[in-house]
């Protein structure tokens, strides 16, 4: 075998790769819709209450995050079944105004509406004769 050199740039920092964590996540089905007042998103995420649900928009990304609990009364002898978060994410259009979005989660769906900036909406243009 023969022994390869590697370059170091010492200017340049290293960093260490991150990962969410060892747990499992579910990709949610999600149904996305658009309207001239930008673009709804239904999500299911049963078992998730308001608490556990994460929701953020950073750099033009949309995160959906959240956890759920098992609750279950005794000691378990055999488990076979798992509870598992789910996470989510979309790279949204530069039409979207993020300040203006709302969330509504009810009996594990969720509703996501993003509406488009101002300037992204269409326009109607009149038409005038001139005589």
């Amino acid at each position: 075998m023969t022994e390869k050199n590697m370059t170091i740039n010492p200017n340049k920092s290293l960093s260490k790769e991150q990962t969410r964590t060892n747990e499992r996540y579910l990709t949610p089905a999600i149904d996305i819709f658009e309207t001239e007042e930008g673009l709804t998103l239904i999500a299911d995420v049963p078992g998730l209450h308001k608490n556990d649900l994460h929701i953020d928009i950073n750099q033009g990304v949309l995160t959906l995050d959240g956890s759920t609990a098992a609750t279950t009364v005794g000691s378990p002898l055999l488990t076979e079944f798992s509870v598992a978060g789910y996470y989510r994410q979309f790279r949204l259009p530069d039409s979207i105004d993020p300040d203006r979005t709302e969330a509504e989660l009810n009996n594990g769906v969720l509703t996501l509406r993003l509406a488009k900036a101002e300037a992204a909406k269409p326009k109607k243009i009149e038409v005038k004769t001139l005589h």
